[in-house]
């Protein structure tokens, strides 16, 4: 089974945050490090097809991170330098390194974000609605003209203080990613395939369930598929890993068209392997140093070591 990459699908926006994080696991910290779910998303998508990224940046904003993103073929048109400071999240991780502890969020500039398209951004075909305000995910589904698919991501904060824009925002989107805590909580079942049913029922086609280590499944009305996670033998960052799943997912369709199962089985696995490679170091380290060849071999590791026989 070959795996298509390369920039020449899509195109794909990317709406969502640009941050700096200082991140304290087990096996080392960074302080300032570049981070937020739009530049793990974008970085990951680009592998695949052509990017365009919606976001925010304070004054503090290195340049050095703009060219490490442009260098990636992102296209930077929608990234906004506002007078400020850039959106700051400073945590830390125990060995159970499924769970983040939050020390510090600061805002800055994210706060008063308002994505406004730019005119060519418009019309692009795929869009993923990175974990932001759902009120600012409908912001921009209201500034896109028919997209062919859109794929949104949220969190419990907003399932808990915005449900009713949450489920506005379902309803406007064809794949809806979320990890398992926030589908037992937005859904009230605490059953997996039945949170995943229950989320179906608000309007959007395709289910994602993110299980971290222990992988992802995807259901559709009329059809399941699940996936292991690619296995590790040494994990020092799991920061993004989401984001860096959703980017691999959608650029994955955008190169190949979001048409058949299949295609959207093998977008799944793409995340699989993308996230795989953000978690083996910080920040987006292992992504800005990433392979096209590295992302092949894995991908058809994961499609060997799940392929049996008949009985």
């Amino acid at each position: 089974m070959s795996l298509s990459l390369g920039p020449k699908g899509g195109p794909v926006l990317i709406v969502g945050s640009v941050a700096y994080d200082s991140v304290r696991t087990p096996f080392g910290e960074v302080e300032d490090a570049l981070g937020g779910a739009a530049c793990y998303a974008s970085v990951s998508a680009s592998f695949f097809s052509p990017v365009r990224l919606v976001g925010v940046v304070g004054e503090d904003f290195k340049y050095e991170h703009v060219a490490e993103l442009a260098h990636r073929d992102v296209d930077l048109e929608g990234l906004r330098r506002s007078p400020g400071k850039t959106f700051h999240w400073s945590g830390y991780y125990e060995y159970d390194l499924s769970q983040a502890h939050t020390t510090a969020t600061e805002l800055n500039v994210f706060e008063d974000f308002l994505p406004d398209l730019p005119e060519a951004y418009r019309d692009t075909p795929f869009v993923f609605l990175a974990n932001i305000d759902p009120a600012l995910q409908l912001t921009v589904l209201d500034q896109v003209r028919r997209p062919t698919l859109v794929a949104c991501d949220t969190m419990n904060f907003w399932i808990e203080g915005a449900r009713d824009r949450v489920l506005e925002v379902l309803a406007r989107c064809d794949i809806a990613l979320m990890n398992d805590a926030e589908a037992r909580q937005l859904s009230g079942e605490p059953n997996l395939i039945a949170a995943a049913r229950h989320v179906l029922n608000y309007g959007p086609g395709v289910v994602v369930i993110k299980k971290g280590e222990h992988g992802s499944f995807m259901m559709s009305r009329d059809s399941f598929f699940a996936a292991p996670s690619y296995p590790l033998g040494e994990v020092r960052d799991p920061t993004g890993a989401g984001d860096t799943f959703a980017g691999g997912l959608i650029g994955h369709l955008a190169r190949v068209g979001a048409e058949g199962d299949d295609a959207f089985r093998r977008a799944v696995i793409c995340g699989s392997v993308m996230a795989s490679f953000t978690v083996e170091d910080f920040s987006l380290s292992r992504l800005l140093r990433l392979k096209p060849e590295e992302i092949s071999e894995r991908y058809h590791e994961i499609v060997a070591m799940t392929r049996f026989g008949e009985l």
